[in-house]
């Protein structure tokens, strides 16, 4: 998930500006933690953080002090509920390489389709927030099976319980997942299978080498 982001993406995009914003959060949040029973170690790591304009030290700058901005309505529920749709793919697979593989998921209009919706707003997608949480190559999201599904398709059900601001919103919601031999070939940048040919980048990787990536 981190990695792709970080080593794939242009520098400037907004994608791999995010996952370096949580990363510099989290450490920050780690350090300060441990500083009361490891403070020359939490010194010495804060000393060095390349970002940090102040030298006061750990113990200086004040405890943990969280932005509320953190706090977005639904996007646990979103995260634990793509987690949980991922647990059942990489099980209908048993080991197998997961980037080998389209997913679709199947859900019928609703609270999780919505929240989804906030993690994959296109139909399909090699490069969303869904598809990096299932670890596939590509992630289709729809409300309904296709009429091309095989009778004998493998496909795995599965319930979610959405709990909102408390208990206030509660709602129990099926999915259907659908683990499908992705027929494209391996980028050789990405190392997803994304490619129309093994020796040439895919479009994503293409519009990032030539600089046309988003910024």
């Amino acid at each position: 998930l981190l990695s792709c982001r970080l080593y794939c993406e242009e520098a400037k995009d907004p994608k791999r500006r995010s996952c370096l914003t949580v990363l510099a959060e989290a450490l920050d949040v780690v350090v300060r933690s441990f500083a009361p029973i490891l403070p020359h170690l939490a010194e010495e790591v804060f000393q060095h953080i390349p970002y940090k304009k102040d030298s006061e030290g750990v113990f200086r700058t004040g405890w943990i002090n969280a932005s509320s901005a953190w706090k977005k309505p639904g996007i646990e529920e979103a995260i634990e509920g793509a987690c949980a749709m991922r647990d059942s793919f990489l099980g209908s697979i048993s080991g197998k390489n997961a980037l080998e593989y389209e997913v679709i998921i199947v859900i019928e209009p609703g609270l999780l389709f919505e929240l989804m919706e906030a993690l994959q707003a296109e139909e399909t997608s090699s490069v969303s927030q869904l598809n990096e949480i299932m670890m596939a190559s590509q992630t289709t999201l729809l409300s309904e099976l296709p009429k091309e599904t095989p009778a004998d398709a493998d496909i795995i059900k599965g319930t979610f319980l959405i709990n909102l601001e408390g208990g206030v919103i509660c709602e129990q919601s099926s999915y259907k997942v659908i683990a499908r031999p992705i027929a494209k070939a391996k980028c050789p940048r990405c190392r997803r299978y994304t490619s129309e040919s093994s020796s040439t980048p895919c479009p994503r990787c293409l519009n990032v080498l030539a600089g046309k990536g988003s910024t």
